[in-house]
Protein backbone atom coordinates (compact mmCIF):
# COMPACT_ATOMS: atom_id res chain seq x y z
CA UNK A 1 0.00 0.00 0.00
CA UNK A 2 2.82 2.40 0.86
CA UNK A 3 4.45 1.78 -2.52
CA UNK A 4 1.08 2.33 -4.21
CA UNK A 5 0.65 5.69 -2.49
CA UNK A 6 4.21 6.78 -3.33
CA UNK A 7 3.74 5.75 -6.96
CA UNK A 8 0.49 7.69 -7.18
CA UNK A 9 2.13 10.81 -5.74
CA UNK A 10 4.89 10.56 -8.34
CA UNK A 11 2.28 10.21 -11.08
CA UNK A 12 0.57 13.35 -9.79
CA UNK A 13 3.59 15.53 -10.53
CA UNK A 14 3.34 15.61 -14.36
CA UNK A 15 -0.46 15.82 -14.09
CA UNK A 16 -0.19 18.82 -11.82
CA UNK A 17 2.42 20.53 -14.02
CA UNK A 18 0.33 19.93 -17.13
CA UNK A 19 -2.83 21.27 -15.45
CA UNK A 20 -1.13 24.41 -14.17
CA UNK A 21 0.57 25.02 -17.50
CA UNK A 22 -2.73 24.72 -19.35
CA UNK A 23 -4.51 27.00 -16.86
CA UNK A 24 -1.75 29.59 -17.07
CA UNK A 25 -1.73 29.50 -20.86
CA UNK A 26 -5.50 29.92 -21.09
CA UNK A 27 -5.38 32.82 -18.63
CA UNK A 28 -2.84 34.54 -20.89
CA UNK A 29 -4.99 34.09 -23.99
CA UNK A 30 -7.60 36.49 -22.62
CA UNK A 31 -7.18 39.85 -24.42
CA UNK A 32 -5.76 42.61 -22.22
CA UNK A 33 -5.02 42.39 -18.52
CA UNK A 34 -5.79 44.18 -15.29
CA UNK A 35 -3.29 46.94 -16.00
CA UNK A 36 -4.65 47.51 -19.50
CA UNK A 37 -7.90 48.58 -17.86
CA UNK A 38 -5.98 50.76 -15.45
CA UNK A 39 -4.45 52.59 -18.38
CA UNK A 40 -7.92 53.88 -19.28
CA UNK A 41 -8.29 55.62 -15.93
CA UNK A 42 -7.28 59.29 -16.36
CA UNK A 43 -5.98 59.64 -12.79
CA UNK A 44 -3.43 56.83 -13.15
CA UNK A 45 -0.06 57.96 -14.49
CA UNK A 46 1.82 55.89 -17.10
CA UNK A 47 4.79 55.63 -14.72
CA UNK A 48 2.53 53.94 -12.18
CA UNK A 49 1.32 51.47 -14.78
CA UNK A 50 4.87 50.59 -15.80
CA UNK A 51 5.95 50.19 -12.19
CA UNK A 52 3.03 47.86 -11.45
CA UNK A 53 3.66 45.90 -14.66
CA UNK A 54 7.25 45.36 -13.59
CA UNK A 55 6.22 44.55 -10.01
CA UNK A 56 3.81 41.81 -11.10
CA UNK A 57 6.17 40.56 -13.83
CA UNK A 58 3.66 41.25 -16.60
CA UNK A 59 6.38 42.77 -18.76
CA UNK A 60 8.10 39.37 -19.06
CA UNK A 61 7.42 36.70 -21.72
CA UNK A 62 4.73 34.15 -20.88
CA UNK A 63 7.13 31.28 -20.17
CA UNK A 64 9.15 33.48 -17.80
CA UNK A 65 5.96 34.48 -16.00
CA UNK A 66 4.97 30.82 -15.69
CA UNK A 67 8.35 29.76 -14.29
CA UNK A 68 8.28 32.66 -11.85
CA UNK A 69 4.73 31.80 -10.78
CA UNK A 70 5.58 28.08 -10.37
CA UNK A 71 8.69 28.95 -8.36
CA UNK A 72 6.56 30.94 -5.95
CA UNK A 73 3.96 28.19 -5.95
CA UNK A 74 6.50 25.59 -4.83
CA UNK A 75 7.27 27.87 -1.88
CA UNK A 76 3.57 28.05 -1.00
CA UNK A 77 3.09 31.53 -2.48
CA UNK A 78 0.07 31.74 -4.79
CA UNK A 79 0.96 35.23 -5.94
CA UNK A 80 -0.42 38.69 -5.35
CA UNK A 81 -3.91 39.94 -6.03
CA UNK A 82 -3.93 42.81 -8.51
CA UNK A 83 -7.11 44.34 -7.07
CA UNK A 84 -6.58 44.11 -3.32
CA UNK A 85 -2.76 44.04 -3.47
CA UNK A 86 -2.67 41.31 -0.86
CA UNK A 87 -1.45 37.69 -1.04
CA UNK A 88 -3.85 35.48 -2.95
CA UNK A 89 -4.16 33.05 -0.04
CA UNK A 90 -5.31 35.87 2.23
CA UNK A 91 -7.75 36.98 -0.45
CA UNK A 92 -9.40 33.56 -0.88
CA UNK A 93 -9.04 32.02 2.60
CA UNK A 94 -12.27 33.38 4.04
CA UNK A 95 -14.50 32.58 1.01
CA UNK A 96 -12.94 29.10 0.88
CA UNK A 97 -13.80 28.52 4.53
CA UNK A 98 -17.37 29.71 3.97
CA UNK A 99 -17.81 27.46 0.93
CA UNK A 100 -16.39 24.52 2.88
CA UNK A 101 -19.04 25.00 5.58
CA UNK A 102 -21.74 25.03 2.93
CA UNK A 103 -20.38 22.02 1.04
CA UNK A 104 -19.86 19.91 4.19
CA UNK A 105 -23.45 20.44 5.36
CA UNK A 106 -24.75 19.75 1.84
CA UNK A 107 -22.73 16.53 1.56
CA UNK A 108 -23.98 15.34 4.96
CA UNK A 109 -27.55 16.06 3.87
CA UNK A 110 -26.92 14.23 0.62
CA UNK A 111 -25.66 11.01 2.23
CA UNK A 112 -28.03 11.00 5.21
CA UNK A 113 -31.11 11.45 3.03
CA UNK A 114 -30.16 9.64 -0.19
CA UNK A 115 -29.02 6.28 1.16
CA UNK A 116 -32.22 5.53 3.13
CA UNK A 117 -34.35 6.79 0.24
CA UNK A 118 -32.45 4.70 -2.32
CA UNK A 119 -32.64 1.56 -0.19
CA UNK A 120 -36.32 2.10 0.61
CA UNK A 121 -37.15 2.68 -3.05
CA UNK A 122 -35.30 -0.47 -4.15
CA UNK A 123 -36.73 -2.77 -1.49
CA UNK A 124 -40.29 -1.52 -2.09
CA UNK A 125 -40.09 -1.31 -5.86
CA UNK A 126 -43.20 0.17 -7.59
CA UNK A 127 -44.91 0.86 -4.28
CA UNK A 128 -46.48 4.22 -3.48
CA UNK A 129 -43.38 5.19 -1.49
CA UNK A 130 -41.17 4.28 -4.44
CA UNK A 131 -43.31 6.46 -6.70
CA UNK A 132 -43.04 9.40 -4.30
CA UNK A 133 -39.26 9.02 -4.14
CA UNK A 134 -39.10 8.84 -7.95
CA UNK A 135 -41.12 12.06 -8.29
CA UNK A 136 -38.79 13.79 -5.85
CA UNK A 137 -35.76 12.48 -7.76
CA UNK A 138 -37.03 13.60 -11.15
CA UNK A 139 -37.91 17.01 -9.71
CA UNK A 140 -34.41 17.37 -8.27
CA UNK A 141 -32.80 16.34 -11.55
CA UNK A 142 -34.96 18.59 -13.69
CA UNK A 143 -34.82 21.89 -11.83
CA UNK A 144 -31.56 23.90 -11.78
CA UNK A 145 -30.22 24.74 -8.33
CA UNK A 146 -30.17 28.50 -8.84
CA UNK A 147 -33.80 28.48 -10.03
CA UNK A 148 -34.85 26.23 -7.13
CA UNK A 149 -33.19 28.69 -4.77
CA UNK A 150 -35.23 31.54 -6.24
CA UNK A 151 -38.44 29.50 -5.94
CA UNK A 152 -37.74 28.76 -2.27
CA UNK A 153 -36.94 32.41 -1.54
CA UNK A 154 -40.19 33.49 -3.19
CA UNK A 155 -42.08 30.85 -1.21
CA UNK A 156 -40.60 32.05 2.08
CA UNK A 157 -41.56 35.64 1.30
CA UNK A 158 -45.12 34.55 0.45
CA UNK A 159 -45.33 32.63 3.73
CA UNK A 160 -44.14 35.68 5.63
CA UNK A 161 -46.73 37.84 3.91
CA UNK A 162 -49.44 35.33 4.84
CA UNK A 163 -48.40 35.05 8.49
CA UNK A 164 -48.03 38.83 8.75
CA UNK A 165 -51.48 39.53 7.34
CA UNK A 166 -53.26 36.82 9.30
CA UNK A 167 -51.27 36.40 12.53
CA UNK A 168 -49.13 39.53 12.79
CA UNK A 169 -45.96 37.42 12.60
CA UNK A 170 -43.45 39.25 10.39
CA UNK A 171 -40.35 37.04 10.63
CA UNK A 172 -38.88 34.81 7.89
CA UNK A 173 -38.96 31.09 8.63
CA UNK A 174 -35.38 30.79 7.36
CA UNK A 175 -32.74 33.34 6.32
CA UNK A 176 -32.68 33.77 2.55
CA UNK A 177 -29.40 35.68 2.13
CA UNK A 178 -25.97 36.04 3.67
CA UNK A 179 -24.17 33.88 6.18
CA UNK A 180 -24.80 35.74 9.44
CA UNK A 181 -27.38 38.00 11.06
CA UNK A 182 -26.91 41.75 11.41
CA UNK A 183 -26.26 41.40 15.16
CA UNK A 184 -23.68 38.64 14.70
CA UNK A 185 -20.83 40.60 16.33
CA UNK A 186 -22.85 41.05 19.52
CA UNK A 187 -23.51 37.31 19.94
CA UNK A 188 -21.41 34.97 22.05
CA UNK A 189 -19.53 32.05 20.48
CA UNK A 190 -22.35 29.53 20.90
CA UNK A 191 -24.93 31.93 19.52
CA UNK A 192 -22.66 32.74 16.58
CA UNK A 193 -22.32 29.03 15.80
CA UNK A 194 -26.09 28.59 15.86
CA UNK A 195 -26.54 31.70 13.72
CA UNK A 196 -24.17 30.40 11.04
CA UNK A 197 -25.82 26.96 11.11
CA UNK A 198 -29.24 28.61 10.81
CA UNK A 199 -28.13 30.50 7.72
CA UNK A 200 -26.66 27.32 6.20
CA UNK A 201 -29.89 25.31 6.19
CA UNK A 202 -31.51 26.75 3.08
CA UNK A 203 -28.50 27.04 0.73
CA UNK A 204 -27.21 23.61 1.81
CA UNK A 205 -30.58 22.02 1.11
CA UNK A 206 -30.69 23.63 -2.34
CA UNK A 207 -27.17 22.45 -3.15
CA UNK A 208 -27.88 18.92 -1.91
CA UNK A 209 -31.15 18.53 -3.80
CA UNK A 210 -29.79 17.71 -7.24
CA UNK A 211 -27.20 15.38 -5.74
CA UNK A 212 -29.87 13.62 -3.71
CA UNK A 213 -31.93 13.01 -6.80
CA UNK A 214 -29.13 11.44 -8.83
CA UNK A 215 -27.72 9.53 -5.89
CA UNK A 216 -31.10 8.03 -5.01
CA UNK A 217 -31.89 6.92 -8.56
CA UNK A 218 -28.49 5.31 -9.11
CA UNK A 219 -28.50 3.59 -5.71
CA UNK A 220 -32.01 2.29 -6.37
CA UNK A 221 -30.94 0.78 -9.69
CA UNK A 222 -27.82 -0.76 -8.17
CA UNK A 223 -29.74 -2.23 -5.26
CA UNK A 224 -32.43 -3.73 -7.50
CA UNK A 225 -29.76 -5.38 -9.63
CA UNK A 226 -27.93 -6.88 -6.68
CA UNK A 227 -31.11 -7.95 -4.85
CA UNK A 228 -31.88 -10.19 -7.84
CA UNK A 229 -28.40 -11.69 -7.97
CA UNK A 230 -27.50 -15.31 -7.25
CA UNK A 231 -25.44 -14.49 -4.18
CA UNK A 232 -28.41 -12.73 -2.63
CA UNK A 233 -30.61 -15.80 -3.26
CA UNK A 234 -27.88 -17.90 -1.69
CA UNK A 235 -27.78 -15.62 1.34
CA UNK A 236 -31.55 -15.90 1.73
CA UNK A 237 -31.33 -19.69 1.37
CA UNK A 238 -28.86 -19.73 4.28
CA UNK A 239 -31.49 -18.09 6.46
CA UNK A 240 -30.12 -14.53 6.55
CA UNK A 241 -32.90 -12.07 7.31
CA UNK A 242 -34.12 -9.30 5.02
CA UNK A 243 -32.25 -6.62 6.94
CA UNK A 244 -28.95 -8.53 6.69
CA UNK A 245 -29.47 -9.24 3.00
CA UNK A 246 -30.31 -5.62 2.26
CA UNK A 247 -27.75 -3.74 4.30
CA UNK A 248 -24.88 -6.25 4.46
CA UNK A 249 -24.93 -8.05 1.12
CA UNK A 250 -26.73 -5.72 -1.31
CA UNK A 251 -25.91 -2.22 -0.07
CA UNK A 252 -22.16 -2.75 0.16
CA UNK A 253 -21.51 -3.51 -3.55
CA UNK A 254 -24.20 -1.02 -4.57
CA UNK A 255 -22.39 1.86 -2.95
CA UNK A 256 -19.07 1.22 -4.70
CA UNK A 257 -19.75 3.74 -7.53
CA UNK A 258 -20.34 6.42 -4.92
CA UNK A 259 -17.08 5.59 -3.20
CA UNK A 260 -15.40 6.18 -6.54
CA UNK A 261 -17.07 9.60 -6.64
CA UNK A 262 -15.58 10.69 -3.33
CA UNK A 263 -12.67 12.04 -5.33
CA UNK A 264 -14.91 14.85 -6.47
CA UNK A 265 -16.01 15.80 -2.97
CA UNK A 266 -12.77 17.49 -1.94
CA UNK A 267 -12.73 20.02 -4.79
CA UNK A 268 -16.43 20.57 -4.21
CA UNK A 269 -15.55 21.72 -0.68
CA UNK A 270 -13.58 24.55 -2.24
CA UNK A 271 -15.54 24.95 -5.45
CA UNK A 272 -18.54 26.03 -3.49
CA UNK A 273 -22.11 25.91 -4.58
CA UNK A 274 -21.86 27.82 -7.82
CA UNK A 275 -24.70 30.15 -8.68
CA UNK A 276 -26.55 29.27 -5.46
CA UNK A 277 -23.99 31.37 -3.60
CA UNK A 278 -24.62 34.24 -5.99
CA UNK A 279 -28.42 33.98 -5.82
CA UNK A 280 -28.45 33.77 -2.02
CA UNK A 281 -25.70 36.38 -1.51
CA UNK A 282 -23.60 33.79 0.30
CA UNK A 283 -19.98 34.98 0.75
CA UNK A 284 -18.42 31.88 -0.77
CA UNK A 285 -15.82 31.19 -3.37
CA UNK A 286 -18.02 31.55 -6.47
CA UNK A 287 -18.68 35.29 -6.04
CA UNK A 288 -14.95 35.73 -5.38
CA UNK A 289 -14.07 33.73 -8.50
CA UNK A 290 -16.51 35.68 -10.68
CA UNK A 291 -15.23 38.96 -9.26
CA UNK A 292 -11.63 37.93 -10.03
CA UNK A 293 -12.58 36.95 -13.58
CA UNK A 294 -14.41 40.22 -14.12
CA UNK A 295 -11.40 42.22 -12.91
CA UNK A 296 -8.88 39.96 -14.68
CA UNK A 297 -7.26 39.30 -11.32
CA UNK A 298 -5.42 36.37 -12.86
CA UNK A 299 -3.41 35.16 -9.87
CA UNK A 300 -6.57 34.85 -7.75
CA UNK A 301 -8.18 32.78 -10.52
CA UNK A 302 -5.06 30.63 -10.89
CA UNK A 303 -4.79 30.21 -7.12
CA UNK A 304 -8.31 28.81 -6.95
CA UNK A 305 -7.65 26.50 -9.90
CA UNK A 306 -4.43 25.22 -8.31
CA UNK A 307 -6.10 24.42 -5.01
CA UNK A 308 -9.00 22.72 -6.80
CA UNK A 309 -6.58 20.65 -8.88
CA UNK A 310 -4.60 19.52 -5.84
CA UNK A 311 -7.76 18.55 -3.96
CA UNK A 312 -9.08 16.68 -6.99
CA UNK A 313 -5.88 14.61 -7.26
CA UNK A 314 -5.84 13.87 -3.52
CA UNK A 315 -9.54 12.99 -3.68
CA UNK A 316 -8.91 10.53 -6.50
CA UNK A 317 -6.15 8.90 -4.47
CA UNK A 318 -8.49 8.56 -1.49
CA UNK A 319 -11.16 7.10 -3.80
CA UNK A 320 -8.76 4.45 -5.05
CA UNK A 321 -7.78 3.50 -1.50
CA UNK A 322 -11.41 3.31 -0.37
CA UNK A 323 -12.37 1.28 -3.45
CA UNK A 324 -9.66 -1.25 -2.64
CA UNK A 325 -10.97 -1.43 0.91
CA UNK A 326 -14.63 -1.85 -0.12
CA UNK A 327 -14.28 -4.02 -3.22
CA UNK A 328 -12.24 -7.22 -2.63
CA UNK A 329 -11.74 -7.62 -6.40
CA UNK A 330 -9.45 -4.56 -6.38
CA UNK A 331 -5.90 -4.91 -5.16
CA UNK A 332 -3.10 -2.39 -4.80
CA UNK A 333 -1.03 -2.79 -7.93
Amino acid sequence: MFIFIVRRFIQMVPTFIGATMLAFLISQLVPGDFLARKELEPNVRPETIERMRSQFGLDKPIHVQYVRWMSNLVKGNLGQSFVSNQPVMDRIARPMRNSMYLAIVAILMLWVVSIPMGVYSAVRQYSLGDQVVSVFAYFGLAIPNFFFAQVLILGLFLIRAFTRDNFGYNEMLLPVAGMTSSNFDRLNAWQQLKDVAWHLILPSFVVATSGMAGFTRVLRAQMIEYLGSDFIRTARAKGIGQRGVTYKHALRPSIIPFVAGIGGLLPSLVGGAGLVEVVMSYPGITPTFLDALNNQDIYVVLGLLVITTILLMIGNLISDLLLAAVDPRIRYG
